[in-house]
């Protein structure tokens, strides 16, 4: 078996005395792990670093395998992320959310998404917004989409501005008002990407989504949203006041 594809790295886990196991999330074969020989030592050390795009040739005896990868970088942009906590944190947690895949389940939308969140990663104020979008993006690529377009109350589709926490469907200003305080905001950027996020848009967008990802992906599992997510707000919230 072998195939050659273009990957993200996710995380790397050394092996041995100077092996490395490489967890890639790759174009078209999904998020898929393998032995990296030598992935541990000086030469290769700076490229498998999390958030780098690379080069990867898988091969194994058979499909089930681990496998073994060699690779070659292609962006190696994660040295610009070192000095900025919003960016390490914004790592671990994107990382953690593409875990959520099963493995070696292709996501070509998702991987497309995540390189462009990477390369723009650096600037908070592009990179905040994009991330939101994502978290709502990986709902609907594993089947919980909610749905945005019109209200469940009374299919309107303008001044929607609100989401129901149990449905998770768009509901009027109007519908909402008398039960404002139980619904969650729905910020004008989540349904038009033309428009920018302005004052607590960012907040009711990682609120909302944070909910749903609990709800729907992680309590099922037994998990909670990890720490990197609150360290990346929390670390947004210091570059961009606005994300409090």
């Amino acid at each position: 078996m072998q195939w050659t594809d273009e990957g993200i790295v996710l995380g790397v886990k050394r092996h041995g005395e100077g092996n490395a196991i490489l967890e890639l999330m790759t174009r078209d074969h999904g998020r898929h792990l393998g032995l990296v020989r030598g992935g541990s030592g000086s030469r290769l050390k700076p490229v498998l670093q999390p958030g780098n795009c690379v080069s990867a040739t898988w091969r194994a005896r058979l499909d089930e395998h681990l496998g073994n990868y060699s690779v070659e970088g292609l962006n190696l942009r994660a040295a610009g992320f070192f000095s900025l906590p919003h960016a390490i944190y914004g790592l671990g947690h994107l990382a953690a959310l593409m875990r959520l895949l099963p493995e070696r389940d292709p996501h070509l939308s998702l991987y497309e998404s995540l390189d462009a969140i990477f390369d723009r990663l650096d600037d908070a104020t592009r990179a905040a917004p994009m991330v939101v979008r994502f978290e709502l993006q990986l709902l609907s690529e594993i089947g919980f989409g909610l749905d945005l377009e019109r209200c469940v109350a009374t299919g309107v589709s303008g001044d929607l501005v609100y989401v129901s926490p149990k449905s998770g469907r768009a509901v009027s200003r109007l519908a909402g008002e008398p039960w404002a305080d139980k619904m969650l905001r729905l910020p004008a950027f989540l349904r038009d990407r033309e428009i920018e996020p302005a004052g607590p848009d960012l907040a009711d967008g990682f609120a909302l989504t944070g909910h749903f990802l609990t709800r729907y992906l992680l309590e099922p599992r037994g998990l909670a949203l990890g720490d990197e997510r609150a360290h990346f707000i929390a670390a947004l919230n210091r570059a961009l006041p606005s994300v409090a």
